[in-house]
């Protein structure tokens, strides 16, 4: 059916300028009779079929020639005397088989090399090779060396008449080489399969040179981010562009000049590929041997990186790993290449919504399938203990699995392996951090939350690896663990997921430490768990240039160091509470003071939620009892110089957003609402300035997830023997924790959704039996419209 709707397609290419009407009609019929897609329209299933099958898939040559009537055909050629050599036969070949690239010409090399398996494989004998003239090919040089480029500036926008020339011609390919052979660490200037070469070109000299060639062949994280298959990646294969070179010269040092070129580079690499080759990349691959580059450039021009290499090239056919492993970077030409690949658009490591994969059956496995345990029945086990535990969150283990020893068994099995195994908080965790990071795609910003949370286990006695937590009210020491964790949140409120999370052992300082606070590293301190996890989320940018990411932090991030680290690697902006009010080298000499001295810029409305009193008890403060209100604040904004502590003198001050929110005529006897936030986010405006401030308010986000850790999972309850073993169990609950909230908010934030996205057939029944119920009852009690209202009310619930 699909050779026959070829000839449709065939039709309409070549006829149906001069036939138009009567070919649009008879076509339709034709159409209906063999194509089997469900399409009306002619030209739409045209359309379609050539993506689907030929137009813009990469023929298979050796696989249709590996078919009986393939090898027949090419028998009775060669049995025939019909070929005077190799390449004569390839071009019958391709004729016959319409073997044609995307320009319509023939694809005789492809061919030849798969006529060359056939003839390994003992299929037939081709004629004898043409003898080449012996000798080592070396590519077309100069016969000097370029010349240096001459007073070049500093800043990559005072370079004049900077830009991309594609390589044509004899002389530029002998520059283009000579470059790559003297310049380039690799030294060597052979690309294979279809090829890009271009000259950066300025008024000052030749600075470098780009040369894209044929992807990787085969490349387990890139193909494992895709999310295609084989079958699929052998077809679609040439979609993908690699750059094999990349050279700045080394005499040139200017700011930003390699991103600036990455950045011209893809901005013209589709249009010149359409035109060489007769069709449009999708992505463009790209390795980076950390061992010599970071990488900078590649992240500052918008490339993702999605993994590394295993060291492999392609002649390693025995797997000898050779080469040294190297960071894998892509940039993505069309946004939707996976679905112009014929994929899911949630296939491989693409963008996920905020609640897909959460139905009742299936989100264990998506959350936590395939965690690397080191075991893959763990892994599977992994998957039940948490499906089960959602079930009944705030109940040990031995009560969810009411009664059933084998899977209590099972459970303490996984959770009680021994120190050092793979059964880590980490490893539980990664399938969730993958998913968080897809769901993250999907959002133009992420709030990456970060706090901390004391986890209280002084009744494990006999419970080894715990730390030392602060002192209560009484002074009386408590033993546990600091959970440190960054969460994300989307911009309306919905949690995103567990990006990092880490149980810290605080371990007292030492009484013959006599260094003064100022004098201890930064790398010593706890407060160096902030800047671990701001280097993870740098991490995580890296890999989605299309979102931002804002680090939003409480009073307890506010140090100087944390700032510095942001101005080494701005990949993450920080929006701080600021806890001290730091002194300024020019009036009024006070960080808050400054800021109430400016003018206000804008006013907004926040509701503040009503707070019960709580009696003091021996490792709490009493709190009294606040009824909700919305609160007026004035917003005021100054950019101030951060000025660097008295111990990190050699530092330069750091140029800071500090924004003032305040309330004005709060309730008597209430506490005026008033913070200082410090940002390094751009503010231009005064929207900039309420944008940042109502993100601030979701701070508060962790803090539910914290309560839904402790009251809802009842974390502060587990008893193991060890810390380790707490951790494992910890890793678990996260999620759960984090589920339980995501569904909660998406109840109200979206009551649209559709109930199957959340809960289960048997979950539905139950509910709808429920409701059933309470109407029934409402109604036997109640009287005249109130009974109405009630039951309406109780029905919607």
């Amino acid at each position: 059916e699909l050779y026959a709707m070829r000839w449709a397609i065939e039709v309409y290419f070549k006829e149906s300028k001069q036939h138009l009407g009567f070919l649009k009609e008879q076509s339709n019929h034709y159409a209906a009779y063999v194509c089997p897609l469900p399409i009306k329209n002619i030209w739409t299933k045209c359309t379609v079929c050539c993506m689907l099958h030929g137009m813009n898939t990469q023929n298979q040559i050796k696989r249709r020639l590996s078919t009986a009537t393939g090898i027949e055909y090419i028998k009775h050629l060669l049995n025939g005397n019909a070929v005077a050599h190799r390449t004569d036969l390839a071009k019958q070949v391709c004729s016959n088989f319409n073997f044609h690239d995307a320009k319509g010409d023939l694809q005789t090399s492809g061919c030849l090399k798969a006529l060359r398996e056939l003839e390994a494989s003992g299929h037939f004998a081709l004629p004898e090779a043409q003898r080449k003239v012996s000798g080592v090919k070396s590519p077309r040089r100069l016969t000097e060396s370029v010349p240096l480029p001459v007073a070049v500036p500093d800043e990559v926008n005072a370079i004049a008449a900077l830009e991309l020339v594609p390589v044509q011609g004899t002389e530029q390919m002998r520059i283009w080489n000579e470059l790559m052979l003297t310049e380039h660490y690799l030294e060597s200037a052979t690309l294979v399969g279809r090829q890009m070469r271009y000259l950066i070109r300025s008024e000052h000299g030749w600075l470098g040179g780009i040369g894209f060639a044929a992807p990787a062949l085969q490349l387990s994280a890139r193909d494992q981010w895709i999310g295609w298959d084989k079958e699929t990646r052998q077809a679609q294969l040439h979609t993908i562009v690699g750059m094999s070179r990349f050279l700045i010269r080394p005499s040139v040092d200017c700011k930003n000049l390699a991103s600036k070129v990455l950045g011209m580079s893809m901005a013209t690499i589709a249009d010149d590929f359409q035109q060489q080759y007769g069709y449009r990349p999708l992505l463009v691959e790209s390795f980076v041997d950390t061992e010599r580059y970071s990488g900078t450039c590649y992240r500052a021009a918008n490339w993702m990186a999605i993994g590394r290499t295993k060291g492999r090239g392609r002649q390693d056919r025995y797997s000898e790993s050779p080469l040294s492993e190297k960071t894998i970077y892509v940039y993505v030409l069309e946004t939707q290449f996976r679905e112009q690949l014929g994929l899911s658009a949630n296939a491989g490591l693409g963008a996920l919504g905020v609640a897909d994969g959460l139905d009742g059956r299936q989100w264990a496995e998506h959350e936590f399938g395939g965690a690397p345990l080191g075991d893959k029945r763990l892994s599977k086990r992994l998957v039940t203990v948490a499906d089960a535990k959602a079930e009944n969150p705030g109940r040990a283990f031995s009560g969810v699995a009411k009664g059933d020893w084998a899977a209590t068994k099972a459970y303490y099995r996984m959770i009680d392996q021994p120190e050092g195994s793979a059964v880590t908080l980490e490893n539980i965790l990664q399938p969730h951090r993958e998913r968080t990071a897809r769901r993250m795609l999907g959002q133009k910003t992420v709030l990456c939350l970060q706090d901390g949370s004391d986890l209280t286990y002084t009744n494990l006695d006999k419970c080894s690896g715990l730390g030392e937590l602060k002192a209560n009210q009484t002074g009386a020491k408590t033993r546990g663990l600091n959970l440190h964790s960054t969460f994300a949140v989307a911009p309306n409120g919905l949690p995103l997921g567990v990006l990092k999370a880490q149980c810290i052992a605080p371990e007292p300082r030492s009484p013959y430490d006599k260094r003064r606070s100022s004098a201890i590293p930064i790398e010593e301190k706890k407060t160096f768990v902030w800047i671990e996890h701001y280097r993870d989320l740098v991490d995580v940018a890296a890999t989605m240039p299309q979102t931002r990411l804002v680090n939003v932090c409480d009073r307890e991030a506010d140090f100087f160091e944390l700032f510095d680290e942001q101005r080494q690697n701005p990949g993450v902006d920080l929006l701080i509470r600021a806890q001290y009010d730091r002194k300024l080298d020019t009036e009024p000499f006070k960080l808050f003071a400054a800021v109430r001295q400016t003018p206000v810029q804008s006013r907004v409305s926040i509701c503040v939620p009503k707070q019960s009193a709580r009696a003091k008890k021996s490792k709490q403060k009493a709190k009294a009892a606040r009824p909700g209100r919305q609160a007026e604040l004035a917003l005021r904004c100054i950019t101030l110089a951060l000025p660097a502590p008295s111990h990190n003198r050699d530092k330069a001050p750091i140029e800071i957003q500090v924004i003032h929110a305040l309330e004005k005529n709060p309730p008597k006897g209430t506490e005026a609402v008033e913070w200082f936030l410090l940002t390094t986010l751009e503010i231009a405006s005064a929207k900039d300035i309420e944008q940042c401030f109502r993100w601030y308010t979701l701070r508060w986000r962790i803090e539910d997830w914290h309560r839904a850790l402790k009251s809802g999972c009842k974390i502060d309850d587990l008893a193991h023997e060890t810390a380790e073993r707490l951790r494992r169990a910890i890793g678990i609950n996260l999620v759960i924790a984090w589920r339980i909230m995501l569904m909660t908010l998406l109840g109200r934030e979206t009551p649209e959704l559709p109930a199957e996205i959340l809960f289960s057939d048997v979950e539905l029944r139950t509910l709808d039996a429920y409701a059933k119920k309470r109407v029934e009852t409402t109604c036997a009690i109640g009287r005249g419209g109130t009974v109405g209202c009630e039951a309406r009310r109780t029905s919607r619930s």
